[in-house]
């Protein structure tokens, strides 16, 4: 069978016919393009946890894939551990291939307070090359409302970082409508989301933030550094 290649205007045009419809609508198309070869990316933060919930009802048999940092929080664990009783899911966990000792060795201990930009593209961008071998579409939970960085993402586009179709379901959701689907459908969620911290990454980098701060000021405190790199336009 001939794999289809997108133009980027295909693409545009199947963004703009989604940009007025639900999440679901967008993870449909995905499936029907796409399926097998496509993936849910899974932080486990409130936006995911969504998109596990909407993905699961429309064909529990996509992959999801999460990046385990080796750092993560214990709650990030539990709340791993919950979605799967719930939905019976089996998400493929992407590693490293150098521990934190290793990396200690070669570039010195605690690398995420000295150079987060590597620790993160050890830990994350390199791994998430990996768990991408192979696809032709990826899911995310990006938002436009979470970041300047983000405030121009598309439901559909090309990524020209890993070559390969993105479709983001949420991307024009508020966090109020983020937190009213989770309560809706009941969908486990990170509990450290009712202790301050609106955006969860690696234990080391991120702190709670105080009322009225940005979302991710607690991300990557100290530093002029907003994003992992995983979501780079």
């Amino acid at each position: 069978m001939t794999t289809k290649i997108w133009k980027e205007e295909e693409l545009k045009e199947a963004s703009d016919r989604l940009e007025g419809k639900d999440p679901e609508d967008a993870i449909r198309w995905a499936i029907a393009h796409f399926y097998p070869d496509l993936a849910l990316a899974c932080s486990f933060g409130p936006e995911d946890v969504c998109l596990v919930d909407m993905q699961t009802k429309i064909n529990p048999e996509v992959k999801i894939f999460y990046l385990d940092t080796g750092l993560l929080f214990k709650e990030t664990y539990d709340t791993r551990d919950r979605l799967i009783k719930k939905y019976g899911i089996s998400p493929l966990q992407y590693r490293p291939t150098m521990t934190l000792e290793e990396q200690a060795k070669a570039h010195g201990d605690k690398l995420w307070a000295v150079n987060p930009d590597l620790c993160c593209k050890i830990r994350k961008i390199e791994p998430l090359m990996e768990a991408l071998k192979g696809l032709r579409c990826w899911i995310t939970g990006i938002r436009r409302e979470q970041s300047p960085t983000r405030a121009n993402a598309q439901v559909v586009e090309w990524d020209k970082s890993f070559n390969l179709v993105k479709v983001n379901p949420v991307v024009k959701w508020t966090i109020k409508d983020v937190w009213n689907y989770i309560h809706k459908y009941n969908v486990p969620y990170n509990i450290l989301h009712d202790k301050g911290y609106p955006s969860i990454g690696c234990e080391p980098c991120t702190k709670p933030v105080k009322p009225g701060e940005d979302a991710r000021a607690g991300r990557w405190a100290g530093f002029q550094k907003t994003e992992c790199g995983l979501h780079n336009k």
